[in-house]
């Protein structure tokens, strides 16, 4: 998907902070929910025992009386009052769950033959509707939460008048406290905080192995990773070091074979032009020595591109421009028509014998298909990018890769006089891989060539 991130460190830390937050989420809605049905099942059983009590002791007294202790009973979550007949309320809202509950428990108390009303709604009354009574100590009802829940208890008492019991339910109850979102808010921090440091710490070994296999292609001898940190980092730190150990000792072998090959083909070729020199037909003679000069040169760059990367050479820091400036200046001398464009401005650390083949490589096959060169080169703190240009033939879309295969030459350079081997751009690219980048080719406009050289820094 787009919007994963690429990384393994942002892929698990976005799946650790997306379960996180999802189970801080779900446990403070849980918490949420079973502290709203405690908090409800607290405040029934108030308006339960409060109205039984205030019953009970209102049967006991006279009229006169009841209306002398009726404001006594008032507070600021709780109203009273009496009338003469059943208040009007406001239409109850669809939590009817818990006035039933109420007047269930109030009927178990208060008896069935009891005149009683519950309602929960959702306004509290400012004053009394037509053809209600007013209270009879004068006092209206206030409108002091507009938006408070209520439960309304209408009760008849024993002499017929009624007495009505208004109980506020706080919605603020029931609203996240700010103290509980204050705790979420830092469970959740702390936690992201550590699972990002565990990620880290747990990523932290495959971008060690990641920077040792990229060493690894510069320098064949780089020392080994060190075996620590947890079984499975240890584990495949030795394995990697095998590794190396395994491919190290193939190149060595494959260098002294290679060594052997070419000191003993050597001996056969010397024999042979001694014998070519020795011929009495100097036509027959000549012929013979042309062609051991292409055998010694075909063996020759057979065993440089057998070699590839394996060079003992050290990693140096070069001045490239320099190099470039003196590969070009002996072009000219040559005759070659040769033009350098752009600066290399800080020092580049490479193989220098390395890199002034891999260049010379370049510049010979511009010159030799394309009559002309033209190099120009960028610098940056990325890398280098050189691009040796001609005006040659070009090569077809279908041969680009192709011609970086070992021996593989297009018609057009088949020609003896050419002395291509099909071997140079093989050559030149091992020595670009070797230094960490590439060499591409692409069609000049216009017509011709052009091999970009990419050193990165």
């Amino acid at each position: 998907m787009r919007l994963l991130p690429k990384s393994l460190f942002g892929r698990l830390t976005l799946v650790l902070i997306t379960g996180l937050g999802a189970t801080v989420l779900l446990s403070a809605g849980v918490h949420m929910h079973d502290r709203g049905r405690v908090l409800y099942a607290a405040i029934h059983g108030d308006v339960i025992e409060r109205t039984v009590d205030a019953v009970q002791l209102l049967n006991a007294l006279a009229p006169a009386e009841r209306r002398r202790l009726v404001p006594l009973l008032n507070s600021a979550q709780a109203r009273v009052g009496l009338a003469d007949v059943p208040l009007a309320v406001p239409p109850a809202d669809a939590a009817s769950a818990g006035a039933e509950l109420v007047r269930r428990q109030l009927r178990e108390q208060l008896g069935a033959d009891v005149g009683l009303r519950v309602a929960l709604v959702g306004y509290v009354m400012t004053t009394p509707m037509p053809g209600q009574a007013l209270p009879e100590t004068g006092e209206q009802a206030s409108a002091t939460h507009a938006m408070a829940r209520r439960f309304i208890v209408q009760v008849q008492l024993h002499d017929g008048g009624w007495v009505w019991f208004e109980r506020r339910i706080p919605q603020e109850l029931f609203h996240w406290p700010l103290q509980l979102l204050l705790m979420l808010v830092i469970l959740l921090a702390g936690v992201t905080a550590l699972s990002l440091l565990a990620v880290r710490w747990i990523v932290r070994p495959l971008d060690r192995l990641r920077e040792a296999a990229d060493a690894l292609g510069r320098d064949i001898h780089r020392p080994p990773l060190e075996e620590t940190g947890p079984l499975e980092v240890v584990e495949t730190a030795r394995a990697f070091n095998t590794m190396q150990r395994r491919i190290s000792r193939f190149v060595e072998d494959r260098a002294r074979i290679l060594a052997a090959v070419s000191h003993d083909l050597k001996t056969p070729l010397t024999r042979i032009r001694l014998r070519a020199d020795l011929l009495e037909d100097e036509v027959l003679g000549a012929k013979i020595r042309r062609d051991l000069d292409d055998m010694q040169r075909m063996v020759d760059a057979t065993l440089d591109f057998m070699r590839g990367t394996e060079s003992r050479e050290e990693t140096r820091p070069l001045d490239l421009m320099a190099l470039l400036e003196s590969l070009c200046d002996d072009a000219a001398e040559a005759g070659q028509q040769v033009v350098l464009r752009g600066r290399v401005v800080t020092p580049y650390h490479g193989r220098p014998l390395a890199l002034k083949r891999c260049i010379g490589n370049l510049l010979d096959n511009a010159l030799r298909y394309g009559g002309s060169a033209e190099v120009s080169v960028r610098d940056s703190d990325k890398g280098v990018t050189l691009s040796v240009a001609d005006q040659g033939p070009g090569i077809p879309e279908g041969a680009m890769g192709k011609v970086f295969e070992p021996f593989f030459r297009l018609e057009a350079s088949r020609a003896r006089r050419s002395g291509g081997t099909g071997l140079g751009l093989g050559i030149a690219r091992n020595i670009a891989r070797a230094h960490g980048g590439d060499l591409v080719l692409k069609h000049r406009p216009g017509g011709g060539l052009i091999a970009e050289l990419r050193l990165p820094r």
